[in-house]
């Protein structure tokens, strides 16, 4: 659902209508509701509908500015939840905007991914663009590319190590050259994007596993669940390593890794007891290699690696 002009839907306070003011046909008007380009007018309206639906956030609703997603485990129940919807939005006196509403659907778009009965898909549109795309031939298109690559990177195994070799002209000055293992490296970005994976919710009451790699250049790790006697994936995390950090040894990598996925995934960590293992195939069916706390021997390091684990606030299975 999408609320009819969303922002113009709170009524500037009566001292500050003067700040907005501007000049059409030497007539000065001002604005009586929030205008579209002010500055905080986002986190204005996320703050506005974080208060309004305080009580359905998270267990049926989901709002990102005026997206609102309604969601149910059933027909029945689900028009118990759009009926406790409504009445809050006609209790705030909010409007929604009919054109852009769509109810009773399996399928649908939300924050450019595709919500489904199996979980969270890519937007078929946005892996297109990169697979019709051809290779860049300038830094600005390299640009383009790592644009149309941000809402893909949590379908993608070890993202940060795909596109290493070409994302690498962002951060230099020297001349542009698409060598040949750049066109490989694209080439293989394209074959996983023809092809990825589908992210399934974690179920209650069910362990999360992650799994950590760590390559000279890049940390990765993939949280999965185990539904049905398979690992399921959850979200994929990759960061490119920089500076200092490239010279880490392994095992302080490793610790980088699982730090990367605790602050970024920390609201799934607060509800699940985590287990962390590393692996040596992400893609393949995530196969086991050893658990952490069993893959080196040397205690000071492993005293560093639950060290820093534990300054994040997760529940952790430290092994």
């Amino acid at each position: 659902m999408d609320a009819y002009s969303g922002y113009n839907q709170i009524r500037m306070h009566s001292t500050d209508e003067d700040k907005t003011a501007f000049i059409v046909d030497q007539a000065n008007f001002c604005y009586r509701v929030m205008p579209f380009d002010l500055k905080n007018a986002g986190v204005t309206y996320q703050r506005l509908m974080d208060k309004v639906l305080v009580n359905q956030l998270g267990r049926n609703v989901e709002a990102y500015v005026d997206d609102m997603v309604v969601k149910s485990a059933s027909i029945n129940r689900h028009f118990d939840d759009l009926q406790e919807l409504f009445d809050t939005i006609d209790k705030y006196q909010l409007k929604l905007n009919p054109e852009k509403c769509s109810f009773g659907v399996q399928v649908g778009k939300f924050l450019d991914f595709l919500l489904t009965h199996r979980g969270i898909e890519t937007n078929p549109d946005k892996c297109s663009a990169i697979i019709n795309m051809r290779s860049p031939s300038t830094v600005k298109e390299v640009q383009q590319l790592a644009g149309r690559m941000a809402p893909l990177s949590r379908f993608l195994s070890r993202s940060a190590d795909k596109v290493l070799s070409f994302f690498q002209f962002l951060k230099k000055n020297d001349r542009f050259t698409w060598t040949t293992e750049c066109e490989e490296a694209f080439a293989e970005l394209k074959r996983s994007l023809a092809s990825p994976p589908i992210l399934t919710k974690p179920r209650p009451n069910l362990p999360l596993l992650v799994y950590i790699s760590a390559s000279n250049r890049a940390v990765s790790s993939v949280l999965v669940q185990e539904q049905e006697a398979s690992q399921v994936p959850i979200y994929f995390v990759s960061r490119v390593l920089q500076g200092a950090k490239t010279r880490y040894q392994k095992i302080e990598k490793l610790a980088l890794a699982i730090l990367v996925i605790a602050r970024k995934l920390r609201h799934y960590f607060q509800s699940w007891v985590g287990t962390t293992t590393t692996t040596k195939d992400m893609d393949g069916g995530m196969k086991l290699d050893h658990p952490i706390g069993h893959h080196h021997n040397n205690n000071s390091n492993i005293s560093l690696l639950i060290l820093l684990c534990m300054k994040e606030p997760t529940n952790w299975r430290r092994l």
